[in-house]
């Protein structure tokens, strides 16, 4: 695989998604995930132009960082654990699975800076998957006042592993809703005018329903566990 021409035809099928939903391209990001691949596919993928990068493993993250510096900017998206945010905190731009006040807690007794988080959110409802309900993030999110060093810039989802595209995006339309609704609140802690959602089988539907960051793997830079 060739990372380079994959992100080319990425960005080409962002970009149609984006304009056929008359939105700005420029605003959404592509979050490179390699998890499943080495540090060697990772630098190819920084040599093509990506500058975000994904890892959901403390591991994997300290390995790819040690390799490649802080250049790029790292998301933790996958569950963080509280003893392990010591470990990754120096090192992540954006955590995409803050759902917990323990987990807050933790970020706020490690932080030296203002961290940016995206509060994860579980809209399908399936019991396989992380996150706040619909009804749970917004309490949560006010919850968050005390904790200066947390920054709620949005919120991110999973979509279900199904071939229905209209349940797939049902579930991106309900996310971008719910941040809507955030952004009316004005909080100053919560922005919330970003959206995480979409990876290699449904960032086009992503993008059309609002998606300003994409978590792409597989099609992007393949797997090689």
């Amino acid at each position: 695989m060739d990372v380079r021409e994959s992100f080319t035809t990425i960005k080409k099928q962002i970009n149609a998604a984006a304009e056929a939903s008359s939105r700005n391209p420029e605003r959404v990001n592509v979050v490179a995930v390699t998890k499943y691949v080495s540090v060697k596919r990772t630098k190819e993928a920084l040599d093509a132009g990506l500058t975000h990068f994904g890892e959901s493993r403390d591991e994997g993250l300290l390995e790819k960082v040690e390799a490649l510096g802080t250049t790029p900017s790292w998301h933790f998206i996958g569950t963080l654990q509280s003893r392990k945010v010591k470990e990754v905190l120096p090192f992540v731009d954006y955590i995409h699975s803050l759902d917990r006040r323990s987990l807050a807690k933790e970020i706020q007794k490690r932080a030296d800076r203002e961290i940016n988080c995206f509060v994860q959110v579980n809209v399908s409802g399936e019991d396989s998957k992380h996150g706040l309900s619909l009804d749970q993030t917004i309490p949560f999110i006010e919850s968050l006042k005390e904790f200066s060093s947390i920054k709620v810039i949005g919120l991110m989802t999973m979509a279900p592993h199904t071939d229905d595209r209209n349940e797939i995006r049902s579930v991106f339309k309900q996310l971008r809703e719910l941040g809507e609704s955030i952004q009316n609140l004005s909080l100053s802690h919560a922005p919330c005018n970003e959206l995480s959602m979409g990876m290699s089988n449904d960032y086009e539907i992503a993008v059309e329903e609002g998606a300003t960051y994409v978590r792409i793997g597989s099609s992007l830079v393949g797997n090689e566990k």
